[in-house]
Parts: C-alpha cells; sequence; structure tokens
C-alpha cells in the first residue's frame, strides 16, 4: 500500500514560519489600527480586503485579526459595568485555547480557504478551484449553531480562478451573520470588481530596516549586523523577499554585480569571469533567477539616480552611491541605461528561457551592459 502524498501549504514561504505561526504583526501599525477603530466603533464590515507588496505581513495580519475576533465573544449589551474600553491592540495571549486551536488548524470557528490538490493529488493545484469554495456552504452550516463568530481567510484571493471568484462572490453578498471574511491581495486591481467593492480595503506598505530586522527575528531568521539596511532596499521591504535573499546568498550576490558594474566601462573581467563560473553546473536555476533579478534592480538604481540626481535612501553594497555617479551622471546617461539594460535583460532572459550555458548567459549578459557607458 503506497504512503500517502503530503503536500506543502501553498500559503508557506520556504525557510520562514507559517503566518499563523507568526505572533506579532510588525511595522504595519496604521492598518492594524484602522481595524481596530473600526471594531471598536460598531463599524465591522463583513469583507476586508488586505492588500500590499508580497511579503508585508498581510496574512500575519489576517491570522492576528482571526484570532482577536475569535477570542473576542461579542459583547451583548454593555452590562452591569459598562462597556469595555475600546482594545489597543490584536494581541492574544498565546496560551489562549483559540490561539492553540489556530496553531494545529483545529479552530472550528475558522475556514481557510487556499488551494487544494490537483485532481490526481499529488500536487497542488495552481489555482483555487470552485470545490474549495463550495466547502464554505458546509462551513457555515455546520458552524452557525453557538451564535460565535465565524472568520474565512482567502490566501491568497488572486489565486481564485473565474468560477471560484464569483461563487465567493455570492457569499459576501449575503455573508452569514457574525461572519467576517478576509481577503489577501498581492494584485487587487486583478480581482473582479464586484469583490473589490464588496470589502473594506486595508492597506500594507514596505518594512523598514528596523521593523524588517524584527520581523526576520521573529521568523527565527538571523540577519548579518552589518546588511539589516542593504537586506531592506533590496528586498523593496517585504520579508518574504529578504527570506530568499538570505536563503541564496543575495547580499554577497549584489556586492559582486555592483563590483563587476562598477568597474565599467573598462570592465573588471577576471572579476566578470568568477561570477560568471559560480554559475556553471547544474542546480543553481534559482540562483540564476536571482542574479537576473538583481542584475535588473542595479541597473533600475542606476538609471533613477541619473534621472533624479537623489541616491537611494540606504545603500545596497559598498561605495554604491559613488558607482551610481560615476556611471549615470545625469538623464541622458539614464535614458541610455534604461534601454540598453532592457535590452540585455530580454537577451538574457531568452537565453535561459532555451537554455544556455548560465557562465556564458551571465558573462553575455554583462559584456552587453558595457553598452550604456
Amino acid at each position: 500500500m503506497s504512503e500517502a502524498i503530503v503536500l506543502p501549504e501553498p500559503d508557506r514561504v520556504p525557510g520562514a514560519p507559517h503566518p499563523r505561526e507568526t505572533p506579532r504583526v510588525l511595522g504595519q501599525g496604521q492598518a492594524e489600527a484602522d481595524f481596530l477603530t473600526a471594531y471598536s466603533t460598531g463599524r465591522l464590515h463583513h469583507g476586508w480586503l488586505i492588500t500590499g507588496p508580497r511579503g508585508t505581513g498581510k496574512a500575519t495580519l489576517a491570522w492576528a485579526i482571526a484570532r482577536f475576533l475569535l477570542a473576542t465573544p461579542p459583547e451583548e449589551g454593555d452590562g452591569l459595568f459598562g462597556a469595555p474600553p475600546p482594545p489597543d491592540s490584536l494581541g492574544i495571549a498565546p496560551d489562549h485555547p483559540v490561539s492553540r486551536r489556530l496553531l494545529a488548524l483545529s479552530e472550528p470557528g475558522l475556514f481557510l480557504l487556499r488551494r487544494g490538490p490537483n485532481d490526481k493529488g499529488d500536487k497542488l493545484a495552481g489555482e483555487i478551484r470552485v470545490p474549495e469554495v463550495r466547502k464554505l456552504s458546509n462551513f457555515f452550516a455546520l458552524s452557525a449553531a453557538d451564535g460565535g463568530r465565524r472568520v474565512v481567510i482567502v490566501d491568497a484571493a488572486d489565486e481564485l480562478n473565474t468560477n471560484a471568484a464569483n461563487a465567493l462572490l455570492k457569499m459576501l453578498e449575503e455573508p452569514p451573520a457574525r461572519t467576517t471574511l478576509l481577503l489577501i491581495s498581492h494584485q487587487p486591481a486583478g480581482l473582479l470588481p464586484t469583490i473589490r467593492s464588496r470589502c473594506r480595503e486595508l492597506r500594507l506598505g514596505p518594512l523598514g530596516a528596523e521593523d524588517m530586522a524584527a520581523a526576520l527575528a521573529q521568523a527565527g531568521v538571523e540577519t548579518p549586523d552589518e546588511g539589516a539596511a542593504a537586506l531592506t532596499e533590496l528586498a523593496g521591504g517585504s520579508v518574504g523577499a529578504a527570506v530568499r535573499l538570505l536563503n541564496l546568498g543575495g547580499l554577497a550576490l549584489y556586492r559582486e554585480i555592483m563590483a563587476v558594474l562598477g568597474s565599467l566601462p573598462t570592465l573588471d573581467r577576471p572579476r566578470m569571469m568568477g561570477l560568471a563560473d559560480s554559475f556553471a553546473g547544474r542546480g543553481k536555476e534559482e540562483q540564476l533567477d536571482l542574479l537576473l533579478t538583481l542584475v535588473d534592480l542595479a541597473t533600475a538604481r542606476i538609471a533613477r539616480f541619473g534621472a533624479t540626481g537623489v541616491p537611494p535612501a540606504a545603500e545596497a553594497a559598498p561605495g554604491e552611491h559613488t558607482a551610481l555617479a560615476k556611471l549615470c551622471p545625469d538623464q541622458t546617461a539614464a535614458r541610455c541605461w534604461a534601454e540598453v539594460a532592457q535590452n540585455a535583460a530580454d537577451r538574457a532572459r531568452h537565453a535561459r528561457a532555451v537554455n544556455v550555458e548560465p557562465a556564458a548567459l551571465v558573462t553575455d549578459l554583462f559584456l552587453q551592459l558595457r553598452h550604456a557607458v
């Protein structure tokens, strides 16, 4: 008898805890305050659209709201001693029964809508399909008797296919009493306008360096002391992107990219060849994809400096500000960099798609970028 296939959780970032395992929302005080204000003033909307860049804590906030709502019984009048003071935090003690049940995915008041298995059951489906949404009807029917709150987390709403989105829309139009739906979206513009119109938005922004360091520490990820600001710059304030960078050596890789670019127009060929050779052989696909992403980022920072004359808030590599001023001193140079970098990136990604040997791809990429100087 074959063993059952255990599929990965579709809403977990590799190398990081699941959002339900993350006790505190960091760097998103305004969104937390907006929700608590709505709750305290009796304007708790039934549908909330939690938006913002990937990795900024959207799912962590959704789970914090779910814990808060399920652990806070609905008020029935003011009681003998008047209404309690409004809460100033979503925090619920980790030893609270609701916290323990959510951690174990055994809380009867929560429904987690996410991608399920494919038809064969051997992989995750590429989207959230109608059968997953239909399970909500059973959840509402089975859990309506006790009169408590019900919370639905959709992670992520962007992954709903058309039929599933329409099925969810019907539930947003006529939600059961005391039910809150929390929809996580990385790209809300792609959702059905009718879904967006039936939700109140909580928008999250990128994290700063201090909050980034705290979020990574909470996730059990060690951040190099000298790299906190650089990591935040490269990750765009996204914890998920920062974890990927740390796992793949992204800080050191970006330093090498900037060192090679900074040697233009003469080009430090030994250093370029050393970087290219580090991608030789099999099993370097993720690192190669990261290199292409970081080269895009580096050239964008170069062009932006020339166009604006304003350096980035923090250096993502030692001496980066000096290199930017040398490589792109004015708007004319910025236009040249933007054009050359786009053509070089398109050429590199085509080479990647047709399986050009990685070291040759990297070498050609930097040789193409010489034309920007």
